[in-house]
């Protein structure tokens, strides 16, 4: 088992990703295993197991590496067959994001805007940047990802409606830098979406912010003018709710009440 690698044309991305499900979730399981030995109850038990102490995703992509792994297994002539392919299908359960209410969205709205600008705190005040991301997200349903992919070139306000093309998203690949990736989440999401007036107000006020770059720029950005990681803007909502005893939205949640 430890001497099969993924072959393929794979996105760095996404290999990345791929490499590191191996190493941390399926070699510990099956390293010292023969490939003989993998059989489908063994697998099926493996899955299950994730499922329920990990979570659904992190069964799926182990399921998926595992499988392409085999797979090439099966190629080579050192499988008869897949086990994985004989498993029971993973359920993936409800969706746990909310969707909010006006009533919330303001709630949400005042809680961020007044998160750390209370006098005599100490580090830098937040730079008005998590409130901007949540109007775009609200506007055009897109995912956390993909707002902070959005560039200059991207947004549109002369047209009424304005317009924002979604055409990728922020990936931050292991061992690599976070980076701008150039499609969103499947490369047939690219779209353009017109967004309501509260949205267009945010992109012209970002336009000028970015006035002087070029039209590559992306219109959120970290102090050095790299791209915000999703992770640290998860954890800013997360605290600047909490503080206000607001539970249980994520970036999705916006995606989803849109």
């Amino acid at each position: 088992m430890a001497d099969l690698d993924l072959e393929g044309k794979i996105a760095p991305s996404t290999r990345a990703l791929y490499e590191r499900n191996m190493r941390q979730l399926v070699m510990p399981a099956f390293e010292h295993f023969t490939l003989r030995e993998i059989t489908v109850s063994r697998v099926d038990q493996f899955i299950k197991t994730l499922a329920t102490t990990k979570s659904y995703s992190t069964a799926k992509q182990a399921r998926t590496v595992l499988s392409l792994a085999l797979g090439l297994a099966v190629r080579y002539e050192a499988l008869a067959k897949n086990p994985v392919r004989d498993t029971v299908r993973l359920r993936k359960p409800p969706s746990t994001a909310m969707a909010l209410t006006v009533e919330q969205v303001e709630a949400i709205r005042r809680a961020v805007r007044s998160w750390r600008r209370e006098s005599g705190l100490a580090g830098p005040k937040p730079d008005g940047q998590l409130e901007q991301i949540i109007e775009v997200m609200l506007g055009t349903s897109a995912r956390i990802g993909e707002v902070l992919a959005i560039r200059k070139c991207d947004v549109d306000v002369t047209k009424s409606p304005a317009t924002v093309r979604i055409c990728g998203t922020i990936v931050s690949p292991a061992g690599k830098p976070t980076d701008r990736q150039g499609h969103p989440k499947t490369s047939k999401s690219t779209r353009t979406v017109s967004v309501p007036s509260f949205t267009a107000e945010v992109l012209r006020e970002r336009l000028v912010v970015v006035a002087s770059e070029d039209l590559e720029h992306l219109i959120f950005f970290s102090r050095n003018h790299t791209p915000l990681l999703t992770n640290n803007v998860r954890r800013r909502l997360r605290k600047a709710l909490a503080e206000a005893g607001i539970q249980g939205v994520t970036p999705h949640s916006f995606r989803r009440t849109v």
